[in-house]
């Protein structure tokens, strides 16, 4: 049996919330979907360097994870975002910002 998928909202808002309690900076430059919205986060080093983290469904584990589909420069990084919301306008997107490459996708109960 499976278990009900939350929201995207709600899911967005318990990530703030772990992160702004762990000491981490985020914030939502591009609301989506309520309900059913993807959600791409993106991880700013603070060093002209970033990280987009996605989920995807892993056919291994039949789970989803989030996985850091890219890595680089923070200007590719938001050019590639920048295209993602254009082509959908339904996607999340979520600007983490630690200088020690936090972002506590890991963590139980975010993790999936």
């Amino acid at each position: 049996m499976s278990r009900p998928r939350l929201t995207a909202a709600f899911w967005v808002s318990a990530y703030l919330s772990r992160l702004q309690a762990a000491g981490i900076a985020a914030y939502v430059p591009a609301r989506g979907d309520a309900t059913a919205g993807a959600v791409m986060v993106k991880l700013a080093t603070m060093d002209g360097k970033a990280q987009l983290w996605q989920r995807l469904f892993d056919p291994m584990t039949d789970r989803r994870a989030w996985v850091c589909t890219e890595r680089g420069e923070e200007a590719a990084i938001d050019a590639r975002l920048a295209r993602e919301r254009a082509r959908d306008t339904d996607l999340w997107i979520i600007e983490v910002e630690d200088r020690h490459g936090r972002h506590m996708l890991d963590t139980p109960g975010l993790d999936e």
